[in-house]
């Protein structure tokens, strides 16, 4: 009796731990999605200003008006969207390469200075962003003199010291037998690379094509400080144009934020396989 007594007792608490711990998943995730919920709602109303907006949680009507609004009112708004398409993917397509190609450099070849060198990379990954923000506008536009081009918005992001990171620590798996099984069929260093270590790497390579997409289509610092043209913009620093001195057409702009999301939508739930893979990628001893 008392051996089943403690049996029900421990099946009690069980069953409460798991519940409080639903309750705070499910009121954590309606907080992470709330924003985007309350984006998506008031795309819908009408295009007003800010001042007379219904801030209400639940639309009164369905309206397309401000999505009308938010491309009949700039002639600009198809070009922010070719821009940011254009920056993030060539961003993706250069971080993919190059960092695949260091990370393969410091996880399978010996050369001098490997340690000393990766070291310093991992260094220059601990400076926050906003520190060398100021450096590399003066290197852009004051000596460079790219202000407002496309080269100013992709160039600082060629390769970033967490893609070769990432590529490292996955390539260092890979066993090194089968590289010198290439090196004994005569394999060159960029034969092993390309016909090898590529095709070994898929999962890696997705993952930082995905994340690095991502982080520059949403970027908005950097592309606001570099482009002083409307036809420059990218579609994050685009959005500010629909604010003015007095007023915020609001739902014409949270219309325009519902559409830069949607590539971000279509993205995840179509390689979500990928994003899951990617929390342990990292996580490999090298």
């Amino acid at each position: 009796m008392a051996l089943y007594k403690e049996h029900a007792g421990n099946k009690t608490a069980k069953y409460f731990r798991n519940g409080i711990i639903i309750l705070l998943l499910v009121l954590f995730a309606l907080a992470t999605l709330f924003p985007i919920y309350f984006m998506l709602i008031s795309s819908f109303g009408d295009p007003v200003e800010a001042g007379a907006m219904n801030y209400s949680l639940f639309p009164h009507k369905i309206s397309f008006a401000s999505y009308k609004f938010f491309f009949d009112y700039s002639q600009y708004s198809y070009r922010w969207l070719l821009n940011s398409l254009i920056v993030a993917g060539s961003v993706m397509i250069t971080n993919v390469v190059f960092a695949s190609m260091a990370g393969y450099a410091f996880s399978k070849i010996q050369f001098k200075g490997r340690s000393f060198l990766f070291t310093l990379l991992l260094v220059a990954m601990m400076i926050p962003y906003q520190v060398t923000q100021v450096p590399l506008y003066i290197l852009i536009v004051n000596i460079f003199h790219m202000e407002n081009t496309y080269s100013a918005l992709i160039m600082p992001s060629l390769v970033t010291v967490y893609n070769i990171f990432l590529a490292k620590q996955f390539m260092s798996s890979i066993p090194k037998e089968i590289i010198e099984s290439g090196k004994m069929e005569g394999a060159s260093q960029f034969q092993i690379y390309w016909r090898i270590i590529l095709p070994l790497s898929k999962t890696v390579l997705a993952v930082m094509a995905i994340l690095t997409f991502m982080d520059n289509w949403n970027t908005f610092f950097w592309p606001f400080l570099v482009t002083n043209t409307m036809d420059m913009q990218t579609i994050q620093v685009g959005l500010k144009n629909f604010r003015f001195a007095n007023t915020t057409y609001f739902a014409p702009m949270m219309a325009g934020a519902t559409i830069s999301a949607l590539p971000m939508f279509v993205l995840f739930f179509s390689l979500q396989k990928y994003f899951l893979e990617g929390v342990t990628v990292g996580a490999v001893k090298g």
